[in-house]
């Protein structure tokens, strides 16, 4: 009885992870986030152990999710898993007071954001297989034209030497 099992969005080789309420702003989180765009999973897991930003922790832990989900999930490679996609979104927002001068209130607000991190296993390039030649492809002896002899290549022609310059009239008198 339940409901219907929903079609896979993700292609057969990726699987994801979304990391939800982090306590950071998603313009903080984004930075972490391009650093490991496009790498291979086992690159971006060191860029973020080693990162001084202080939210590359929890990037690393949704990055390790997918890569989780991606083994145990789908069956998928964990040698050949890249981060095809790192996508940042805002979350909630705290809102907080802070007493200031005369009687006055200030709005602090504290973001959270989420992140959704993709990663797929790189397709391995086979090598192609050359096809037999067409019977047009095929030339015989017969029909081959003839080849020519290179011919040797003269030299190239001088050059004429410059001309000389010949003096303003006012310097001509003088001499």
């Amino acid at each position: 009885m339940g409901k219907k099992a929903r079609a896979r969005v993700l292609a057969d080789h990726q699987a994801k992870a979304v990391g939800r309420a982090i306590r950071t702003s998603p313009r903080k989180l984004n930075l972490v986030a391009q650093v490991i765009r496009g790498k291979s999973a086992e690159k971006a897991l060191n860029e973020l152990t080693f990162s001084p930003r202080r939210v590359a922790g929890e990037v690393k832990k949704v990055l390790q999710s997918a890569i989780a989900n991606a083994e145990n999930n789908h069956d998928l490679d964990v040698d050949d898993l890249v981060v095809t996609e790192a996508s940042v979104g805002k979350n909630i927002v705290m809102k907080r007071f802070m007493a200031r001068a005369r009687g006055r209130g200030a709005s602090i607000q504290k973001p959270f954001s989420q992140i959704t991190i993709v990663v797929s296993e790189k397709e391995k390039l086979k090598p192609a297989k050359k096809a037999a030649p067409k019977a047009e492809d095929v030339v015989s002896e017969e029909t081959k034209p003839a080849v020519k002899k290179p011919v040797a290549k003269k030299a190239p022609a001088k050059k004429a030497a410059p001309k000389k310059k010949s003096a303003p009239k006012g310097d001509e008198e003088k001499a």
